[in-house]
């Protein structure tokens, strides 16, 4: 892994509450991203409005947990930005990015469309990607490799209803936050990686998902679905998480020449102007 330095547009400003200039958005070869969350509460939909904003790509990948039906089903909640991130994708699939959406378990209900195309946007179930440096990579959402989803429905189902608990805890405390003049952090992920089981847990499903992309004769594997960025060698092969945009405000994005890099889009709106471009990411 490297540091590199071009994944933040040196004059990004945030949409919200004002932006200063509209800066030419960055060119990505591809990118990903993960559990947006649309219908609940905890989703970061502006945050992520502004992301789209400033950065294009050749390709996008939408890894799962882009819509929230378990939440929806419990109760209708869809504000305006969630109708523009929507909107938004539709609007940069029209232009010619070519965008591929991979449901999770979240919106599992998208997966009796496999092979069709929505406002040209395909649906597949999973993507063997192809880097620019000639890698294969398994992409995929990483639910149908989560024993509890497997095989305890149930826990998950319970776990979603303390996790939303949770994120609705972290939107008041940033609400408070932003109030006093400091930058978003996510309450949730520090609570959460300090608990010894979700650490035990985040491990072995790393694991799990770069075995499977080793039976699949490839590099490594993308996915998503933990809500923890990450790129690292696992067993000589690369395990990429995108991470996500209801706590760490994370994508995954491919450089023309197939370097791999997280974007950690909350640093890239709380560095000073002239510190943007330096803001470390992981890298290979």
């Amino acid at each position: 892994m490297r540091p590199s330095g071009a994944a933040c547009p040196a004059s990004v400003q945030p949409s919200f509450p004002s932006a200063a200039s509209t800066p030419a958005p960055s060119h990505y070869r591809t990118l990903w991203i993960s559990d947006i969350h649309l219908g609940t509460t905890g989703c970061q939909a502006r945050y992520l409005l502004d992301f789209l904003k400033h950065n294009e790509s050749d390709t996008l990948y939408l890894v799962g947990d882009i819509i929230d039906g378990w939440q929806l089903r419990r109760g209708w909640y869809w504000p305006q930005a969630h109708n523009d991130v929507v909107h938004k994708l539709l609007r940069k699939a029209r232009r010619g990015t070519r965008v591929i959406y991979v449901p999770g378990n979240h919106d599992s209900m998208a997966r009796q469309f496999m092979g069709l195309a929505f406002g040209d946007i395909e649906v597949a179930d999973e993507v063997i990607h192809v880097t620019a440096d000639g890698r294969r990579f398994l992409v995929t959402h990483g639910d149908l490799f989560d024993g509890v989803m497997q095989h305890a429905r149930w826990l998950a189902y319970l776990g979603d209803w303390g996790y939303t608990m949770i994120l609705a805890l972290n939107r008041w405390f940033n609400g408070l936050r932003t109030r006093l003049g400091y930058p978003y952090w996510s309450l949730s992920q520090y609570l959460k990686h300090k608990v010894k089981k979700a650490v035990s847990f985040i491990t072995a499903f790393e694991k799990v998902m770069t075995d499977e992309a080793r039976r699949r004769d490839c590099d490594g594997v993308i996915c998503g679905h933990i809500h923890k960025a990450e790129i690292r060698q696992i067993d000589g092969l690369l395990y990429c998480n995108d991470g996500d945009w209801v706590e760490s405000l994370t994508a995954l994005a491919e450089q023309a020449d197939g370097t791999l890099e997280i974007i950690h889009w909350a640093h890239c709106l709380a560095a000073p102007a002239a510190q943007k471009a330096a803001t470390v990411l992981e890298t290979t």
